[in-house]
């Protein structure tokens, strides 16, 4: 059974950073595509980023690029999104999320893998 556990929310003053990590239950090259979306009180959800592990293909959504970084470490089938200059539109709960084969869905919230979330909270 396939399992992403997020972990790393929390509270922080606009301008901050936090690192997101996500622990899945094998290794991220086992997956077609692995990455984050994020879905705010409200509104739909929106995929932020994701990774391909076997090209290196990297893609973030306009609203996070240059923000954030999705890295990944397969000996610790670890993946990290590390958020900088954090900004109020950025709260939301975030999920880790990964799919096997194409298509990947990260993109429009509906991946064949996901966890539970973890709250991050952006203050002005």
């Amino acid at each position: 059974q396939d399992r992403l556990v997020e972990s790393g929310g929390g509270s922080v003053q606009a301008g901050g950073s936090l690192n997101l990590t996500c622990a899945a239950s094998e290794v991220t090259y086992s997956y077609y595509c692995v990455g984050w979306f994020r879905q705010a009180p409200g509104k739909e959800r929106e995929g932020v980023a994701r990774f391909y592990p076997t090209t290196g293909a990297t893609y973030y959504a306009d609203s996070v690029k240059d923000r954030f970084t999705i890295t990944q470490d397969n000996t610790k089938k670890t993946m990290i999104l590390q958020m900088n200059s954090l900004e109020p539109e950025d709260t939301a709960m975030y999920y880790c999320a990964a799919d096997k084969y194409s298509p990947c869905r990260i993109w429009d919230g509906s991946p064949r893998y996901s966890g539970q979330g973890t709250q991050v909270t952006v203050s002005s």
